[in-house]
């Protein structure tokens, strides 16, 4: 069974469980979930609701929106490849993984993306705005075409992952050739 077009507000999925399997182009505003394992979401979206440390096996999160949510912790390799496309508007994704996920068509706008697992990810072309990439992992993960010039803290080794065409500012070397003992000034 599916649910569409629905405005779910204020609702512990922790105590009261989601009753569908499918939810497409519904809002959730102010919700707290603790699984949505083997659930999909189609063009959702998502306001001011915790997603902290939830169970995502298997379910489906094709072209989902998250404004102002807390994703911290989350295993979105855990999440189904199939349609996998999310924007994050000022979220907290701290501490999640999207090691091997393909997030080409992702978007990320002021976000903090403190520790959060990039390893054998594929960015490539996703649009990335003002991010806190504080202790994040980026190891041979694709950031092909990616513009970097308006996020912060992070620590990227261009011999261990693919920067081709990926844009940076001159104030963000430091991040870059972090692994060489030289001076930058």
């Amino acid at each position: 069974l599916a649910m569409y077009k629905q405005t779910f507000d204020h609702i512990d999925f922790s105590e009261q469980k989601l009753t569908e399997t499918e939810y497409e182009n519904c809002t959730f505003n102010n919700c707290m979930f603790n699984s949505i394992k083997g659930i999909t979401f189609n063009d959702c979206v998502f306001v001011n609701c915790n997603f902290s440390n939830a169970n995502v096996d298997v379910c489906i999160l094709n072209d989902c929106t998250f404004n102002d949510c807390k994703l911290v912790g989350l295993n979105f390799n855990r999440v189904k490849d199939f349609g996998f496309c999310i924007t994050a508007n000022n979220c907290n994704l701290s501490y999640a993984t999207f090691e091997r996920k393909k997030l080409n068509k992702s978007k990320f706008n002021d976000c903090l993306m403190k520790g959060v697992n990039f390893t054998q990810t594929d960015l490539s072309s996703s649009k990335i705005n003002n991010c806190d990439f504080t202790e994040a992992v980026f190891e041979q993960t694709n950031l092909e075409g990616v513009d970097f010039t308006t996020n912060f803290n992070f620590l990227i080794d261009p011999a261990m992952n693919k920067v081709k065409k990926t844009k940076f500012s001159r104030h963000q070397l430091s991040g870059l050739l972090y692994r060489y003992p030289i001076i930058i000034e």
